[in-house]
């Protein structure tokens, strides 16, 4: 599967923004999905997760009650909602699919990435 995020951009603290993640390839609706993000000088890290028909969901303790994952499996998309957005959310956000390792919250698990879209949470 390819993976295209989009959506990204710069954003006041307090703010909100939608990122996007378009798949194409094989079946949408095969994989389960995640998005991650890679700030500056950090490692990279999980951010949330989505079961192939968004049954489950699993959020990092640091965005949980701020961010929504969501899929729409007719659009071959998956999005995150990003609400209240602070400025230790500013990284380059990836989103990534698997295929047989379940709803999986480590990035090791994931075969397929996308390229990146970049948010900038200003103070």
């Amino acid at each position: 599967v390819q993976l295209q995020a989009f959506g990204g951009g710069l954003v006041q603290a307090g703010g909100s923004l939608r990122l996007s993640c378009a798949a194409s390839g094989r079946p949408f609706s095969s994989y389960d999905m995640g998005w991650f993000r890679q700030a500056p000088g950090k490692e990279r890290e999980f951010v949330a997760a989505i079961s192939w028909n968004g049954g489950d969901t699993y959020y990092a303790d640091s965005v949980k009650g701020r961010f929504t994952i969501s899929r729409d499996n007719a659009k071959n998309t998956m999005y995150l909602q990003m609400n209240s957005l602070k400025p230790e959310d500013t990284a380059v956000y990836y989103c990534a699919a698997t295929v047989g390792a379940g709803t999986t919250t480590s990035g090791g698990d994931f075969r397929s990435w996308g390229q990146g879209t970049q948010l900038t949470v200003s103070s």
